[in-house]
């Protein structure tokens, strides 16, 4: 099969496209293979620009019979992790032209790489525009058609933007001979946000302009260094806020514009042609799916050869992504077919049609969240029937660090191997990959269990698709022994929950439907001896759909869901109490929720902690009490009548961002809280835990608010002892001494995340279990995999 280039008439909008259906860079995992993709001859590339733990790759797959094979990848000369490479793409006779925008500041840099006789391609060219400033996103839209090269900088001059053109010349190399925007760009436009380039023929957009509604220009090369403006695109009933221009496609002399922003984001495509006689464009036709519906954002990509029109709605079908394939009548002027594209395997989330190629022979649509974010590209060819079949599905396995087994990893001069630490040894590190993870899954939380008859421990390691059992008893030697799935009928979601209670595990997950309560009884475990085995739920609890986490008190037998959606007794997302004291027999107890929490006053709940109080307080003590981080403050209840519970009071603070978690003294004098957005909101600076003291349960007063070393967002934290044990996310596990409860100090740390910097995110550390007699400390990373860590006795951490 030959397949021809014509990535000249294509919008490449890189990221840019990305964003505007919710993936972006700051995505935990999001990867986006696909986000760009060219063809020259029998060379497809590929490109994985959003990698955040490696650098961006462009892949290169060749054409063999029906197979296209991995041949190859390049990267940046410079390549470093987070480094946006291929974020844009261009291909044609030997010549391949990709991007890094958010290099060197921000200011942006593209890479033209050379086909060489014995088929590698090599760089030979290093692009930057003549006044390169930081921040202006040169790169972020790539277009070539034979010797004309266009690069978008959409940053440029207070986001105004502009276009960069450059020339072939006879050496082979491209020099800027121009640099040009619109005749009414101001500041915010944003041109150069969108490209598509045809011969000396140029569409470029502004999305950001006239109030959003998008402007849409046609750029013509009239001499040596001369781009000029010949014509403005204009529909006649754009919307306010349409960004209309954000996908484009140019053949001669027809054009066409895309916004999946129009009426309710069910999104439109405006088609252009020129007059040949006046030079006049016109607004020709408004390619219709026969199936439109609000949300399916049909316009988000664009490709077009001259004849078929193939169209991207990322957001139909639940943002499944649908491609749309028009077909033009005889006249030409029309269509005379409509068919509508699915990849082979859609699930809800994985945008497909995010991205369109055309070439000749093959259409390219890429899934950009496939696999939970890293994305994946579908092959269409002409079927016998008039019609196209997907052949082929393109993706990447993805990169891990090894596994650490064997032998302990002392931290010595500040790490431990790849990994930055502080008094913290690094006794195992189990990968994802081999905690039963597929491709593009991810780990949550963590609980612990010991059997009580041989001292036995295990880590409970949560998934976004089940949970993992792992026997960490030889601490240096973890093994894996079997997998329990999500319930069926449930979605993979990022969040589970497991707590134990009479060797038996409690597990929940939230936004994935109908999951309920599983129930495992964890003596199983002591029976694997081979290969993983896969477990069945031991029991099951169908009162709650989902649930974000399940809390027990050990001491009364209770459960209490917190955070339940998606059907079942909800509580208002506040207590669901559940009675476990038969461990294969949960019965629902009751219901408490306080309307003074919860963003939408209904008593929300994220986490709590529930115990029989044997604080100072004389009237509260003997009793059941469940304190609660919800959303909004610390609220404290009474819960020992599962009929009648009540609250005692409610305490906000400064600043509150998410009440997210927390955890009291083994005395039951303080409560610590971590606050999971007001780092991210840049309501505070570095790492916020808040300190309370709870003598008196009536009225908690908070008495610290206590700022970590790093800048990173706290997720989960547990007590034991002085000691007081914090996932915070990309900073990785912190180990606080709370022997003077109201000044905690850090005493030692361990960095679960080896690149990047430690900023407010969502990535990295999700929790820990600190809780096992041998002293090793289990800990999840939410890309990396299982640690198995153990404290030393050090100094505090300045």
């Amino acid at each position: 099969m030959k397949v021809t280039s014509t990535t000249g008439r294509l919008s490449l909008v890189g990221a840019l496209t990305i964003a505007a259906i919710t993936i972006s860079a700051s995505d935990a995992w999001a990867q986006a293979f696909g986000a760009s993709v060219a063809v020259d001859g029998d060379v497809m590339f590929v490109a994985e620009p959003q990698n955040q733990s490696t650098p961006g790759y462009v892949y290169l797959f060749r054409h063999a019979g029906d197979v296209w094979t991995e041949a190859g990848r390049l990267e940046a000369p410079e390549a470093v992790a987070g480094d946006g490479f291929g974020g844009a793409m261009a291909a044609g006779a030997g010549t391949l032209v990709t991007s890094s925008y958010s290099v060197l500041d921000g200011a942006g840099e593209a890479y033209v790489f050379r086909l060489g006789a014995d088929g590698d391609w090599m760089l030979s060219q290093r692009l930057r525009p003549s006044d390169a400033a930081p921040g202006d996103a040169f790169g972020v839209t790539v277009a070539l058609d034979g010797d004309n090269l266009l690069i978008g900088a959409f940053a440029r001059g207070d986001t105004a933007g502009a276009v960069y053109a450059f020339r072939r010349d006879g050496s082979g190399a491209f020099r800027q001979e121009a640099v040009f925007q619109a005749d009414d760009t101001q500041a915010g436009d944003r041109f150069g946000v969108s490209l598509a380039l045809d011969g000396d023929r140029a569409l470029v957009a502004a999305t950001r302009h006239d109030e959003q509604k998008g402007g849409v220009y046609v750029f013509d090369r009239t001499g040596e260094g001369s781009w000029t403006q010949t014509a403005k695109l204009e529909p006649a009933d754009l919307e306010k806020g349409s960004r209309y221009g954000s996908s484009l496609a140019l053949s001669g002399n027809r054009a066409f514009a895309g916004t999946d922003r129009l009426a309710g984001f069910t999104g439109g495509v405006f088609g252009f042609e020129r007059d040949a006689d006046s030079g006049i464009w016109n607004e020709t036709v408004r390619p219709q799916p026969f199936d439109a519906s609000r949300g399916m954002r049909f316009g988000s990509s664009i490709a077009f050869d001259g004849e078929d029109l193939w169209v991207g709605a990322a957001g139909a079908a639940g943002f499944e992504g649908r491609a749309y394939r028009f077909t033009p009548d005889a006249s030409g002027d029309g269509w005379a077919s409509v068919e509508k594209y699915a990849s082979d395997q859609p699930k809800s989330g994985d945008v497909f049609a995010g991205n369109v190629m055309l070439a000749d022979d093959l259409v390219v649509v890429a899934a950009l969240n496939a696999d939970f974010g890293l994305g994946a590209a579908y092959v269409f060819e002409p079927a016998g029937d008039g019609g196209w079949s997907q052949t082929s599905r393109l993706f990447i396995d993805e990169e891990s660090l090894d596994p650490v087994l064997g032998g302990q990893v002392d931290c010595e001069g500040g790490t431990a191997g790849m990994f930055d630490c502080s008094d913290m040894d690094l006794v195992a590190f189990v990968p994802t990959k081999d905690l039963g993870a597929g491709r593009g899954i991810r780990l949550n939380d963590i609980w612990g269990w010991t059997d009580p008859a041989s001292g036995r421990e295990f880590a409970l390691v949560g998934r976004m698709d089940g949970t993992a059992f792992v026997d960490v008893s030889d601490a240096s030697n973890p093994r894996y022994l079997g997998d329990l799935p999500l319930t069926d009928g449930a979605n993979p979601a990022v969040w589970r929950d497991i707590k134990v209670y009479e060797n038996h595990a409690y597990i929940v997950a939230d936004g994935a439907g109908p999951h309920g309560m599983q129930v495992l009884d964890l003596n199983q475990l002591l029976d694997v001896t081979g290969d993983p085995v896969t477990f069945s739920p031991t029991a099951f609890y169908d009162r709650i759909a989902s649930a974000h986490n399940i809390v027990i008190n050990e001491e009364t037998g209770f459960a209490y869901a917190v955070g339940a959606s998606m059907g079942g007794e909800t509580c208002g997302g506040a207590l669901h109490m559940i009675d476990i004291r038969d461990p294969r027999n949960p019965t629902f107890a009751g219901c408490f929720a306080d309307a003074e929490t919860g963003r939408q006053k209904t008593g929300y709940t994220h986490d709590a902690q529930c115990v029989i109080y044997r604080g100072p307080d004389a009237e509260h003590q003997g009793r059941e009490i469940c304190f609660n981080a919800s959303e909004t403050a610390l609220g404290i209840a009474d819960v020992t009548d599962k009929r009648a519970p009540r609250s005692i009071s409610v305490a906000s603070y400064p600043n509150v961002g998410y009440t997210h978690q927390g955890w009291l003294t083994e005395d039951h004098r303080h409560f610590y809280i971590n606050d999971e957005l007001d780092e991210i909101n840049g309501s505070v600076q570095g790492t916020r835990t808040l300190v309370w003291d709870v003598t008196d349960l009536d009225d908690p007063i908070l008495v610290r608010e206590h700022f970590g070393t790093t800048a990173a967002s706290d997720h989960n934290l547990y007590v034991r002892g002085d000691r007081m044990y914090q996932s915070n996310y990309v900073s990785g596990l912190r180990v606080l001494d709370i022997s003077d409860p109201e000044n905690p100090v850090e005493v030692g740390y361990f960095d679960t995340v080896p690149f990047g910097e430690n900023e407010p995110g969502f990535d990295g550390s999700w929790s820990n279990y600190p809780y096992f007699d041998s002293g090793v400390i289990v800990v999840t990373s939410v890309r990396e995999g299982l640690f198995i860590l153990k404290r030393r006795d050090g100094r505090p951490v300045s």
